[in-house]
């Protein structure tokens, strides 16, 4: 996630390395390379000027203060606060409030918007504890009914449809009169993708926010498309006069236009942020968060977040008293990377570390690696599994032909997860800390 930005923006705070003040040269041959990145990365000139004369401006009234502090970190800590006053500020939660509350979804074609739809649904259930229907209102695009349904099944929440009916504004009123009569808590309305320019699609859109007068309007953008994106709002803000913006695909190639543009283009907060294919990959916006990740910070607090939704205090207590008594096994282990692997992407996660974008920027890191690990576990016996030191070279060539690896495979797995048990075991009745895999735990473990 804007690997490329925050590559460049670390060059051009270099310029500063070295230097003991901030002056008025150095700090605007900084600034030349900052607006020289933000170009780069898709965000409008002017918007790039205006942000980079903010900066100037609190850099050189610092010129006589805060000398302790290193020129490079100080104009660090002046971006990143810009950087979050131009995403917003702070986070803007959506609004749920109504009898139903009343949800409408707008955006381009391709956008993932039918997904984020289903991830909201997802989100809305789990974590704010609501009833949720949604309603497929995409009368245009092949098996685009099929599409929420899917969805629906796999949030466990209700769809209402009518496959028949070919008029959005009819389809989203009888949703609502529906969703009164069992109870609904939150209503959310999915569209048909539509392009600006398409002033038949754009009228009916404005005809089914007129028609249902949702509690809150949101655009969906394809946070890979930069200033396009930002464009394009605009274009739909002056139509539908939406609340707020999601971002989608930001673990993709984002070059960070559309994030670092988009509120200061519309006026609109961004309310969501997907991050992945898992239905559970949609996170609250927070724009200090993500100027820390744009800055290389990583995002420590979003990282503990994650943890803790996850975080089963029993088990948790279980496996440390076994490592505490070196008895971690196998059924252990599994159960640690299940715990691992609901927090959600690999790579997503091990970025949250500050400092560990830089490292993992040309690592190819596998997200089948646990798939690998867990087919060997799972060619074992259940004994096996609770005594791996009743494993023989026998037992290991079986294990080996019931996975399909080779028997170096297994040998080197074998030999890497003791080395962990053991250090597991010495880290727990030398400092007490808590069973938890070892970052690396089985980062030898290769294809």
């Amino acid at each position: 996630m804007f690997e490329s930005l925050n590559e460049r923006l670390d060059s051009a705070f270099k310029v500063l390395k070295g230097e003991n003040v901030l002056t008025e040269l150095n700090i605007a041959e900084s600034i030349k390379e900052v607006r020289r990145a933000l170009v780069a990365a898709d965000v409008n000139y002017k918007i790039a000027k205006e942000f980079t004369d903010k900066i100037k401006e609190k850099a050189l009234g610092t010129e006589n203060v805060l000398k302790a502090v290193k020129p490079g970190e100080l104009m660090v800590k002046i971006v990143h606060d810009q950087l979050v006053d131009l995403m917003g500020g702070q986070t803007v939660g959506i609004n749920i409030k109504g009898n139903p509350a009343v949800v409408l979804i707008s955006g381009l074609q391709g956008s993932g918007k039918t997904t984020f739809t289903g991830k909201l649904a997802l989100y809305l259930k789990t974590k704010r504890a609501k009833k949720v229907l949604l309603v497929a209102c995409d009368v245009y695009r092949p098996a685009a009914i099929d599409q929420i349904s899917v969805l629906a099944e796999q949030t466990g929440v209700e769809v209402y449809k009518e496959v028949l009916n070919k008029n959005p504004v009819e389809i989203s009123q009888n949703a609502i009169k529906y969703a009164k009569q069992k109870g609904i808590d939150v209503v959310i309305v999915d569209t048909a993708g539509r392009l600006a320019v398409d002033e038949e699609m754009m009228v009916e859109i404005q005809n089914i926010k007129n028609a249902i007068n949702p509690t809150e309007t949101l655009f969906v953008v394809d946070s890979m498309t930069g200033q396009d994106a930002v464009n394009t709002a605009q274009a739909f803000n002056e139509r539908i006069n939406f609340d707020g913006v999601v971002l989608t695909k930001l673990d993709g190639d984002t070059r960070g236009g559309a994030a670092l543009s988009i509120k200061y283009t519309v006026g609109k907060p961004i309310k969501f942020v997907s991050t992945g294919e898992k239905m559970d990959a949609l996170d609250l916006f927070y724009p200090d968060r993500l100027a820390q990740r744009i800055l290389g910070m990583g995002d420590i607090v979003s990282f503990v977040e994650k943890a803790q939704e996850q975080f089963d205090e029993k088990e948790a207590k279980r496996i440390e008293k076994r490592i505490r008594k070196n008895q971690f096994d196998f059924e252990d282990f599994l159960s640690q990377i299940n715990q691992i692997k609901k927090m959600g992407d690999l790579k997503s996660l091990i970025n949250m570390l500050p400092g560990m974008n830089k490292m993992t920027q040309n690592l190819d890191i596998d997200e089948k690696a646990f798939t690998k690990v867990e087919s060997i576990i799972f060619s074992m016996t259940l004994e096996e599994r609770r005594n791996p030191d009743i494993i023989t070279l026998k037992r290991k060539q079986r294990i080996a032909k019931g996975c399909g690896r080779s028997m170096d495979d297994i040998n080197a797995f074998m030999k890497q997860f003791e080395q962990m048990r053991k250090m597991m075991h010495s880290f727990a009745t030398g400092k007490g800390i808590p069973g938890m895999m070892p970052p690396g735990g089985m980062g030898g473990f290769r294809k």
